[in-house]
């Protein structure tokens, strides 16, 4: 499972016109979900995302985790992060979980960011969607539950 954590100052999302999800100070999570990904793998990310000390403390410090920045989350789920351009100029999908195997997971995620008291939003699953975006820093990190950057 691969995800690209960015921290915004707000961050919104759009299917036909109309807001889907929409956050102030928090992280917009991109989220793709690979073939043979598990629970396993999307515990690791809801982790990660929840435990990412990015926020700014009193003293100027990445020092805060979502929670206690105050912050919430928008989960998009993006498969194009298992695009694999390797060979020719068009994009292979092939490593990209099948689309119900894919919203499981990203549901658990979601889940997962509920249970913790924080704020979620997100998108529409398999829907064309438009990202407004405010980056924060920038501050982006990029997650993959099987291999470390």
């Amino acid at each position: 499972m691969r995800a690209v954590v960015q921290r915004v100052g707000r961050a919104s999302v759009s299917v036909d016109g109309k807001i889907a999800g929409e956050i102030g100070p928090g992280l917009l999570v991109f989220v793709g979900v690979g073939r043979g990904d598990t629970q396993q793998d999307a515990d690791y990310v809801a982790t990660k995302i929840l435990g990412m000390r990015i926020f700014q403390d009193d003293e100027g410090k990445m020092n805060l985790d979502v929670a206690q920045a105050g912050g919430s989350v928008l989960v998009v789920s993006q498969f194009t992060l298992f695009g694999d351009i390797r060979k020719g100029k068009r994009p292979d999908f092939a490593m990209a979980a099948l689309p119900d195997e894919a919203r499981n997971l990203i549901e658990q995620i979601v889940q997962r960011i509920n249970r913790a008291n924080i704020v979620v939003q997100t998108g529409v699953f398999g829907s064309h969607m438009i990202v407004d975006i405010e980056n924060d820093g920038p501050v982006t990190i990029m997650l993959d539950s099987r291999k470390v950057f």
